[in-house]
């Protein structure tokens, strides 16, 4: 009887220590973005990005002053305007900032599963986007607009409006409005898109395509390693209507505290400290 009631209260114990547990396990998740742990209490913000799309985000594989280790790509680590960005979000929430790398098409996906806790990509706020996410304001260094990247020789550097695409095997990046505008082009031949902006420069590179559709930013910084391309402006009213208004920090449909402190932190970087950044990313980006 002795042994039975031992037993009894031992059970009990562990099912209370058990219970304990759980609840402080519960306790420690959090309903906002970011996370914290005991050996600091810095919030975490986890930020997701291709790190393959320069100037914008690019990997290194030695560490310096400036780039931050990617979380899930040890010895690497990631750089460009989009990293800097990143930090000085972080800098103004008093927060660490972790890079994690992600294909573009799963970075939406990836944040609304908890996987990140921002898109940091060079992501356009479209209509479409902002069903699925909540976006901050534009961290561009101007207003975004869209031009063709052609070759010297193709037949299209001097083309002056979309009319002139007429006929052109026009390409884009898979995913984005690069790729969805193409379509504003009477009789254009549309190529299928492929996943990257380096993709896309190896087949214009190589005659597989005569133009590609970038933002004036990106093909400008493509110029000096590729110097058989040159850039084809529009006139207001003869290039693309794009739907957006530039590149915007994503976030989750609910974190709107988050999305209030995002906005704040990028009201504070004027548009000289914007500008350098860009430009210190196009001089160190990769050739």
């Amino acid at each position: 009887k002795y042994m039975r009631s031992f037993l009894r209260n031992v059970l009990l114990v562990l099912v209370s220590v058990m219970l304990l547990m759980s609840t402080a396990c519960s306790s420690s998740s959090n309903d906002t973005a970011g996370t914290t742990t005991d050996e600091s209490t810095r919030t975490v913000y986890r930020v997701g990005m291709e790190v393959a799309y320069a100037p914008n985000n690019w990997q290194e594989d030695t560490q310096t002053e400036t780039n931050l280790p990617i979380e899930n790509l040890p010895g690497f680590y990631a750089e460009g305007y989009d990293v800097q960005m990143a930090k000085l979000i972080g800098d103004y929430l008093d927060a660490d900032i972790v890079i994690v790398k992600l294909a573009w098409k799963g970075l939406i996906e990836a944040l609304n599963q908890g996987q990140i806790d921002m898109i940091i990509a060079g992501m356009a706020d479209t209509e479409e986007r902002k069903q699925s996410i909540a976006f901050s304001d534009s961290y561009s260094v101007q207003k975004t607009e869209y031009c063709m990247l052609v070759t010297e020789n193709g037949g299209y550097a001097d083309a002056t409006s979309l009319a002139d695409f007429a006929g052109a095997s026009v390409l884009g990046q898979k995913g984005t409005r690069y790729d969805e505008v193409i379509d504003q082009i009477d009789g254009v031949d549309h190529l299928p898109p492929v996943d990257t902006v380096a993709n896309m420069l190896s087949r214009l590179e190589a005659g597989t395509a005569d133009a590609l559709v970038v933002d004036t930013e990106t093909g400008e910084a493509y110029l000096d390693a590729y110097p058989d391309f040159t850039i084809v402006y529009f006139e207001e009213g003869q290039g693309f209507n794009i739907g957006f208004n530039g590149a915007c920090v994503g976030m989750r449909l609910e974190d709107t505290e988050l999305v209030d402190q995002v906005n704040a932190a990028l009201a504070t970087i004027d548009h000289d400290t914007r500008d350098q950044l860009s430009e210190t990313a196009k001089a160190n980006m990769p050739q």
